[in-house]
């Protein structure tokens, strides 16, 4: 990805919200006081649960500097909130801002760049995630927090006994899901699922797509590249075929049939033990996880469903110190073991990824005991993501044009929806005064 700075970005894009009131966004952060008053203060915007009690371990050993978490909704709400509250200079000084948000909220001005603040930090996160939080740059507008590297999860026990190989590659994913068809009619590998965005992004994404990128001081647009289309072709194929299934994810149908393994597999994230351990409780232990099938064989690359990270905004007073709080609370050992136990992430920082709370498998996997080495040598291999300022104009385009394609159940449907997807994001991007380069 090129070269981006806050300069480009504000050159490239407008302003996402009019002039608006300010309702409920909370006060400044305060002075510089700090030093002669009490400690300095910092509010901390996040959404992850338990997180004031992640606070609390920082307060309680750096008196000198107090975070308050005020707990805010997650998504574009959050979003709006940070740029109404940037733009009346009344924003706190922390936010817990998803990955493909950054973007949208460096170009309205809301995040500091903290590169001089946190050297030496990158090293201690995946080369694909740390990316995320550059935007491709020298500048650094946020630490990662969690991740959600994409890997292949599978019933065993089924495997086993439909003489099934688990895929190292696409090619032998869709011969696995012929040869259960032709062994067992009533079930399927796997479904296509258009009820979530991040799935399918995380999948181009591994192929190599590069959704957004600059060209000069405009974006562009590559939602319907080559990498997107193999994408988008593998799975429309299959699904025309009927080699797999076409039912949204998420639905008691989707759960009965993990249940009683109607489906046997599903391509999912990190955090997929949580999901199965709620909608298919009777299969416990009788799960496994594998790397991602691979487009060719030798390549060793994954994808991301989700992850958020740790911004300074730009309105705070005590930057030095905020940056302070979000290196311990992404990097220090005893943080991170609380954010896995009180918040459930999965964390960007490579080290924890294989200790402290994550030192023991998943209940749910308790039959696969390395479960977080493998998941952990799996996300090192994420590929990098190119996010912009409307994904989520975008992810909502997926759901409606590939909800009518995998209804349609036509290779030719599935097509037509990633043109559409593609045309629905640039014409989003110029109806809002982006620069756009054709």
């Amino acid at each position: 990805m090129p070269q981006i700075t806050r300069r480009s970005l504000a050159a490239a894009t407008a302003v996402l919200l009019g002039a608006t009131a300010l309702t409920a966004c909370g006060s400044d952060s305060g002075g510089e006081a700090g030093a002669e008053s009490g400690p300095v203060e910092l509010t901390y915007w996040a959404w992850a649960p338990g997180m004031d009690k992640v606070a609390a371990l920082w307060n309680a050993k750096h008196p000198e500097v107090k975070v308050t978490v005020q707990k805010q909704a997650s998504g574009d709400d959050l979003v709006t909130k940070i740029i109404t509250a940037a733009k009346a200079h009344k924003g706190p000084d922390l936010v817990q801002a998803e990955y493909q948000a950054l973007p949208t909220l460096v170009s309205n001005d809301a995040l500091a760049d903290i590169a001089k603040e946190v050297q030496g930090v990158e090293k201690q996160f995946a080369p694909g995630v740390w990316q995320q939080t550059t935007l491709g740059g020298d500048a650094v507008y946020a630490l990662p927090q969690d991740s959600g590297p994409l890997m292949f999860f599978y019933r065993q026990d089924l495997f086993e006994e439909y003489g099934l190989t688990v895929p190292t590659t696409w090619d032998e994913f869709a011969e696995t899901a012929r040869a259960l068809k032709k062994k067992a009619p009533k079930k399927a590998l796997t479904t296509f699922s258009a009820n979530d965005s991040g799935l399918f992004a995380g999948l181009s994404q591994q192929a190599g797509a590069q959704w957004w990128t600059f060209e000069g001081d405009n974006w562009k647009v590559g939602i319907d590249d080559d990498a997107t289309r193999k994408v988008t072709d593998f799975w429309g194929g299959l699904v025309a075929e009927g080699a797999i299934d076409n039912q949204p994810m998420y639905t008691p149908a989707w759960n009965k049939a993990l249940n009683t393994g109607e489906q046997l597999a599903w391509v999912s994230a990190v955090w997929a033990p949580g999901t199965l351990g709620t909608a298919a409780p009777d299969t416990k232990g009788k799960w496994a996880m594998a790397p991602l099938p691979q487009w060719n064989k030798g390549e060793n690359a994954t994808g991301s469903w989700g992850g958020s990270s740790t911004a300074v905004t730009s309105d705070s007073r005590h930057k030095e110190a905020a940056a302070r709080f979000a290196t311990w609370l992404n990097t220090d050992p005893e943080a991170l073991t609380a954010l896995v136990k009180e918040s459930g992430i999965y964390p960007a920082a490579t080290a924890a990824q294989t200790s402290g709370a994550l030192a023991k498998a998943p209940d749910y996997f308790a039959n696969q005991p390395d479960f977080y080495t493998r998941a952990a040598e799996i996300a090192k291999t994420t590929a990098p993501a190119a996010w912009g300022p409307n994904v989520n104009v975008a992810y909502t385009a997926f759901k409606d044009e590939f909800g009518k394609a995998a209804k349609a159940r036509t290779e030719a449907a599935f097509g037509t929806a990633l043109t559409k997807l593609q045309d629905t994001t640039v014409a989003d991007l110029e109806k809002q005064g982006f620069g756009v380069a054709k």
